[in-house]
């Protein structure tokens, strides 16, 4: 398959179907980078460590899962080798560029904890981290707590970020006596005071940096927090009055960063630029003022490319890991030395960019709803002789001849006919039945005939005739609890089937959860040639041969945290991956997570098991006792009742 050809040649007949037109077709080649690809076999594979490290078959984690830990889908694939992996390019990629530049400062990253705050991801990044002194960053008082007891490099730091009271600042000063780095960021001027003041109640010098409001702004969906109107940070008054504040109090030398963030998930590479050039000014300019800085912490930003196009969509980037290096490193450098001001460490908060990749959602689509186009001959009328029935035959017998349109308009004349008919009584519901098959029919024919069209040149009255033959594949999921961004706010995240890849997928369609929400569904897909589109191929569901899987991938960053328990739906099952080539398979189950169970779920709502149990028991007494049900039926039935509350929220098939 061409690279730019469109999804509609996945379903020409007189192609031969390859791996690589699925590769193309779902944008594994664009997306999937140094991790993922379709293997000879049709299946999605894994290489954690790009090309240092083996390769998984992702179906083959699947089955074993449930083969050996007694796990189903929905399921959550943690491949803990690329958090290593990850970790390990980007302080390479700062590395590179500071000895390339012969820059005169140290890179000292941090991990915004915000991102995925699970302990086992936590831990593996700051294992991945220690040769780099690689570090975290909190923003809240529980991640504070959490990162405190987290943090066992002293080497490395633990930046502070987000609004502050004093339980907050005792903690991290707490690190300060126990010998770690702890850098507090002030949001505001009446932060600063509070440092100073419980410092000194506690006897500890404290390291403050400052988060500068930069005129500079993001782009994309949150470019609004960043610029002067950002809802954190000090306006440049601000900071000198905050440093007039630590002079006071005798603190000067605790003034030791200089932060600032432009957004999350920034795809446009100038825009860093630009940010970074005036916050090194602003570094600049305070450092020839006698303050002693010694950090410039760029924030977060460094994007991922979701959708595979390089560009400036807000699903992409259009520069690389080792871009995005060099250019922070140059510019900073360039300032500085125009300056004649010391080369500051930087400090960069890159969470997306060090977490998205390592996992994924494996759901199963265990049913269809999709259009019928199987004619029940039961009637007693005869069929073939309806007026309605002779006259879609004519649309057939004549399409060539009255072309696409005018068919489709013919097409739905008749329909609405037929609905007048019902409606006076006319219709029979067999007859109704088989005229409904017999439109779907037809229309799928007319649909099949518009697929070598240009979409550019598709007449208006045929756009929507696709998605009026769309599937819904119903999969065993909650878009809430596992991919909120989708639902919240439109985000796209690759879906792709994990295997069959060497089959032609037969129909066009979208994914519907088992929520009672009509919003549970994923309806736009990434694409070659559009900002994203409202269907993806798929195959028909055949549950002779086994179960159906569609992988969610790129779903590492925030959908772990932020998704909610709608429907009483919770966590799912989760597994551990790592490489090991002591293995015959070269990988192992570090470990598993179970899923969240009933009881689990509705005690988050303040139904306790034991009481709902108990309720029920009385209400199985009394129907015993009006012998509505016989003693050993309640029994059974009250074990059952029990027994479920231990089962897992999703369905059991």
């Amino acid at each position: 398959m061409l690279a730019e050809e469109t999804s509609d040649t996945a379903f020409n007949p007189e192609r031969e179907w390859t791996v690589d037109d699925a590769s193309a077709l779902y944008n594994v080649d664009r997306w999937g980078g140094d991790y993922f690809e379709v293997s000879p076999e049709g299946k999605m594979t894994v290489t954690p460590l790009g090309a240092r490290g083996g390769r998984i078959a992702i179906l083959d984690v699947v089955e074993a899962a449930i083969r050996d830990e007694g796990l189903r889908a929905p399921l959550i694939i943690r491949f803990q080798d690329i958090l290593h992996h990850r970790v390990r390019v980007l302080n390479e990629a700062f590395a590179k560029a500071i000895a390339g530049s012969k820059y005169r400062g140290l890179y000292r990253g941090v991990f915004p904890v915000k991102v995925n705050q699970l302990r086992e991801v936590c831990e593996e990044i700051v294992e991945a981290g220690r040769p780099w002194h690689y570090g975290i960053e909190v923003g809240s008082k529980p991640e504070m707590f959490a990162g405190l007891a987290l943090h066992t490099d002293n080497e490395s730091l633990i930046i502070c970020n987000g609004y502050k009271d004093d339980s907050y600042i005792r903690t991290a000063l707490l690190g300060t006596k126990l010998g770690k780095k702890v850098i507090l960021i002030a949001e505001k001027l009446s932060e600063v005071r509070a440092i100073v003041r419980i410092a000194g109640e506690m006897n500890v010098e404290p390291e403050i940096g400052m988060r500068i409001k930069l005129a500079s702004r993001g782009a994309g969906k949150w470019a609004e927090s960043s610029g002067e109107k950002a809802k954190f940070g000090l306006s440049t008054g601000e900071i000198l009055e905050a440093a007039n504040i630590l002079a006071e109090a005798g603190m000067a030398r605790a003034f030791k960063l200089l932060h600032f963030h432009v957004g999350s998930q920034i795809p446009d590479i100038l825009i860093v630029k630009r940010a970074v050039r005036e916050a090194a000014r602003y570094y600049a300019k305070l450092r020839r003022a006698g303050h002693p800085i010694e950090y410039i912490d760029v924030g977060g930003g460094l994007a991922i490319d979701y959708d595979g196009s390089s560009s400036t969509s807000h699903g992409s980037m259009n520069y690389s890991l080792e871009e995005y290096a060099r250019d922070i490193v140059g510019n900073i450098g360039d300032i500085c030395d125009e300056e004649r001001v010391p080369h500051p460490h930087i400090v960069s908060e890159s969470g997306r960019a060090i977490v998205a990749q390592h996992s994924l959602l494996v759901i199963e689509a265990f049913g269809a709803i999709e259009r019928s186009t199987v004619i029940e001959r039961t009637s007693t009328t005869s069929i073939a002789e309806h007026k309605l029935m002779k006259a879609v035959s004519d649309i057939t017998s004549h399409l060539e001849e009255r072309g696409h349109v005018e068919s489709w308009h013919d097409l739905q004349e008749i329909k609405e006919e037929s609905q007048k008919m019902f409606e006076l009584g006319l219709l029979e519901l067999d007859m109704k039945a088989n005229f409904e098959a017999e439109f779907w029919r037809v229309a799928q024919i007319i649909h099949q005939a518009t697929r070598q069209i240009d979409p550019a040149e598709m007449p208006d009255d045929l756009r929507g005739l696709a998605s009026e033959l769309w599937t819904q594949h119903i999969c065993n999921f909650s878009v809430f609890q596992s991919l909120l961004d989708h639902w919240s706010f439109g985000a796209l995240f690759p879906v792709v089937p994990i295997h069959r890849l060497n089959e032609r997928p037969e129909v066009e369609g979208i994914l519907v959860d088992i929520t009672c929400d009509s919003d549970g569904k994923i309806s736009k897909f990434i694409d070659r040639k559009e900002e994203h589109v409202d269907s993806v191929p798929l195959h028909r569901i055949n549950t002779g041969t086994g179960p159906y899987y569609l992988g969610v991938f790129l779903t590492g960053a925030y959908q772990d945290i932020m998704g909610d328990i709608h429907n009483l739906f919770g966590r799912v099952n989760e597994v551990h991956v790592f490489l090991d080539d002591d293995e015959d398979c070269g990988y192992y189950l570090e470990e598993t997570i179970n899923a969240s169970t009933i009881a689990d779920v509705l005690q988050m709502t303040q139904y306790e098991a034991r009481d709902l149990a108990g309720k029920l028991k009385t209400q199985v007494d009394a129907a015993i006792k009006q012998d509505r049900m016989k003693p050993t039926e309640g029994m059974r039935l009250l074990a059952e009742y029990e027994r479920g509350l231990r089962e897992h929220t999703y369905l059991s098939f």
